[in-house]
């Protein structure tokens, strides 16, 4: 997908990103965008001219940005321990101030047997390349004496990765990010602890 976007189509997708982690692909529509951008649904068309269309641009963009995100914690932060707490304290700091209330692709994925294909491909190769990244910081950790795995590097990573996801679900339903972060520094302990 061509993510080469005017300032304007930035604008709809930033919105559109808020209203995503808020309520998921079926819980806004352009209306919704309308009010937020301050322009009328034509012009919404112009630039999205399906909601396919606008919630891909999202995800694709919300991808990049996660892969560019851990490449700087691969390069800034070299321990493996670090790291992961790196990743995790991100998303506390979101839920904490409102950035960014829930990962747009665990919203997505709640939905996946409804929302278009390429979104639900796009959200499943968001999970699979976070996967490979946490299992890579695991090896690492591994091989560092830093953790100590229970089960195979990949089912160690799913767990975290969904423990860190369940963790955000947690702490909306308990109106309560603190829960967040509690819940991710035990998953950390455990990792490092493991026998």
């Amino acid at each position: 997908m061509n993510l080469d976007l005017s300032p304007r189509a930035l604008e709809i997708v930033e919105q559109t990103r808020l209203l995503l982690a808020t309520g998921g692909y079926h819980g806004f529509s352009y209306a919704d965008v309308s009010e937020k951008v301050g322009i009328g649904k034509p012009s919404i068309h112009h630039h999205f001219p399906a909601k396919e269309n606008l919630v891909l641009a999202v995800v694709t963009l919300h991808r990049e940005q996660a892969r560019t995100g851990l490449a700087a914690l691969n390069q800034h932060v070299p321990d493996p321990q670090a790291r992961l707490t790196a990743y995790v304290d991100y998303w506390a700091k979101c839920l904490r101030d409102g950035s960014m209330p829930m990962c747009i692709c665990a919203m997505l994925a709640a939905e996946l047997p409804a929302v278009p294909q390429a979104v639900a491909q796009e959200v499943r190769a968001y999970f699979g390349e976070l996967t490979g990244w946490i299992a890579a910081v695991l090896d690492s950790g591994v091989a560092q004496g830093q953790f100590r795995l229970r089960d195979t590097v990949q089912v160690e990573a799913q767990t975290f990765m969904s423990t860190v996801h369940g963790a955000m679900l947690t702490a909306r339903a308990l109106g309560d990010p603190e829960v967040f972060a509690s819940i991710t520094r035990a998953a950390i302990g455990q990792l490092a602890t493991a026998g």
